[in-house]
């Protein structure tokens, strides 16, 4: 049986631009599609946090659709591994959905880096992350001591797309631009759109909308 680790925001809130904090956390679509198509398939997953905080779905993600899968799977998403307590050689994958929780809390936690670092340069491993997820690939490092994922193609929510919804402007940084900055191919489909793009053994997607194609991905990286 394949193995899985989710690692989701603990964060609450993203501080903006002018000090105010904006109420956040994980995306839920971004968590709950994947989270189904894996364990459907009877993948064995395990949900991590820094701290072993338990996470909280960004209010705005989540309606009549998703509250009623959230509450049915609470159990899971209220006891979570402390992300400091994992070894990585215990897991096939690791998926970090977004929300814009990781820009505030995975986007300089040592612990996703470390993990990261064990488990992008393993061919055997597969690393997927899902729009603001990708925050959580900024600290960590290669062997050169530049960034891990410094030349990688990959995907995550646009800078066009945090402009139309209105959070750009008081935004302390756009995760394309600094994923851009730090040496990532970067590209990006039409707003709002799935798109996904695989890299070998990275998998990531733009935005909520490109989560079932995300797990459905990540899935087949399982079973080759």
């Amino acid at each position: 049986m394949s193995s899985v680790l989710i690692v989701l925001s603990g964060a609450r809130f993203w501080t903006q631009q002018d000090g105010s904090q904006r109420p956040s956390g994980f995306w839920a679509e971004e968590f709950t599609t994947p989270y189904r198509t894996l364990t459907e398939a009877g993948v064995r997953v395990t949900i991590a946090t820094p701290g072993g905080r338990v996470p909280v779905a960004d209010a705005i993600s989540v309606d009549e659709t998703q509250q009623p899968y959230l509450d049915g799977i609470r159990h899971v998403l209220e006891s979570p591994v402390r992300l400091a307590d994992v070894d990585p050689a215990d897991y096939d994958a690791v998926l970090i959905p977004g929300g814009h929780g990781p820009m505030q809390d995975l986007a300089v936690d040592p612990d996703i880096a470390r993990i990261l670092e064990a488990m992008l340069p393993d061919e055997s491993k597969t690393v997927a992350a899902l729009c603001h997820g990708l925050a959580a690939f900024l600290p960590a490092g290669d062997n050169d001591g530049g960034w891990l994922f410094r030349g990688r193609q990959l995907t995550s929510f646009s800078d066009v797309e945090e402009e139309q919804v209105g959070l750009a402007a008081n935004a302390p940084w756009l995760l394309e631009t600094r994923l851009r900055a730090a040496g990532a191919v970067h590209s990006a489909g039409p707003a709002f759109t799935s798109y996904v793009v695989v890299d070998g053994n990275l998998i990531t997607g733009q935005n909520p909308q490109s989560a079932e194609a995300a797990g459905e991905a990540l899935l087949k990286a399982l079973s080759n």
